[in-house]
């Protein structure tokens, strides 16, 4: 079988089947916990195993998840996700597409909220080794867009100078699975809301 693209950019069709929280949290989950049945996503997202199937089609229908065919038999499928990476470039598409795209970013927001807050409480249990290694911090830097577009840029540049969390990558025995979000949010002051300088 063809090695499976690593990546993959979303076109109105996957935007629009991902512009339901559910189905970002079950790519998640297969993203970061492997293959799965829709009965062990249901169990993981506590919601029911047909609601999963259901949302697990769509999202096959998309080309953003496929039938595991290394794993399950006759009466258990077995899901994974087709990429191990996702880019939104909001300036490519439709701008029918705002709703689909509003929708998609609330529900990668929910997630990263979520992942956040479990860390922040877990942290307390790690090893002590990595309880030290979480880290929050936001900057308020005033940007021209052009000058947000580089920063971006130049940060996902940093973060893949660093080993991904796949199987075919062998990693040092003391290394683990870290999450790196990168957020670049922009805040832009309007006359509108306050006033003239």
């Amino acid at each position: 079988m063809a090695a499976e693209p690593t990546h993959v950019v979303l076109d109105s069709s996957a935007l629009k089947a991902l512009a339901h929280p559910l189905r970002v949290s079950l790519l998640g989950a297969l993203r970061r916990y492997g293959p799965a049945t829709a009965t062990q996503l249901g169990q993981r997202l506590s919601i029911s195993s047909g609601s999963a199937s259901y949302h697990l089609r769509q999202l096959e229908r998309a080309g953003l998840v496929a039938d595991d065919t290394t794993r399950g038999n006759a009466r258990d499928r077995w899901w994974r996700a087709a990429h191990r990476s996702t880019t939104l470039r909001i300036q490519d598409l439709d701008p029918t597409d705002d709703d689909a795209v509003d929708t998609y970013l609330r529900s990668v927001a929910a997630n990263y909220t979520l992942l956040l807050q479990q860390a922040v409480n877990e942290r307390a249990t790690l090893p002590s080794a990595w309880r030290g290694t979480l880290e929050m911090s936001d900057y308020l830097l005033r940007l021209t867009p052009d000058e947000a577009k580089t920063l971006a840029v130049r940060l996902h540049t940093v973060v893949r100078e660093f080993r991904y969390d796949v199987p075919e990558n062998r990693a040092p025995e003391d290394a683990d699975r870290v999450s790196v979000i990168l957020q670049v949010l922009p805040q832009p002051e309007t006359a509108s809301v306050l006033g003239s300088r």
